[in-house]
């Protein structure tokens, strides 16, 4: 991209009088950092939230920083300006609720930086539930019961506790549940 483009678009986005919002977008795998860096450097505030782990190889241990969401990373932007990150060839597409572009509000943005500040990133784990799977209720009225996955609503899941024969819809963030084996 030649410099007069580059100042361009970072000229329109920075004079966009309309309200920024951030906005998922979807890369390519093992390119989020690499697309947040480009983003910015274009004057689009990208946000990649990177937590520290350990790897291991066979010789040896190293500390790294990695995703925390895989090929997910979120730009605040105006949406007369979002076809500008499309600029970076790291980025695949926004990520659509219900037809629309997602949003994500800046109290979700600072809940995530908060629990990267707050918490071990040892304990964070984005996981996805799937049909069928079996998990362990941790908290609430159902504590240690054991419940199959009937399918997930958004933030919510549809699960059978077959022992006592109900079927239970819950907020994922009001039920901790772990993974059955």
């Amino acid at each position: 991209m030649d410099t007069h483009k580059k100042d361009n678009l970072t000229t329109n986005h920075t004079s966009e009088n309309s309200t920024r919002s951030w906005y998922v977008i979807y890369t390519k795998p093992r390119h989020e950092k690499k697309a947040a860096e480009m983003l910015q450097s274009m004057g689009i505030e990208a946000y990649c939230p990177l937590k520290i782990q350990t790897k291991q190889w066979s010789d040896r241990k190293k500390v790294v920083e990695v995703p925390l969401f895989n090929s997910y990373l979120f730009v605040n932007i105006t949406e007369a300006n979002r076809a500008a990150v499309f600029a970076v060839s790291s980025v695949v597409r926004y990520i659509y609720w219900c037809g629309v572009p997602a949003i994500v509000r800046n109290r979700e943005i600072a809940e995530i930086k908060r629990w990267l500040n707050d918490f071990d990133h040892d304990e964070l784990v984005v996981d996805h539930y799937k049909a069928e799977q079996k998990v362990r209720i941790l908290s609430g009225s159902f504590i240690n019961q054991e419940a199959k996955i009937v399918k997930q609503q958004g933030k919510h899941l549809v699960m059978t506790l077959e022992g006592l024969g109900l079927v239970l819809r819950v907020k994922l963030d009001q039920m901790i549940l772990e993974k059955a084996e």
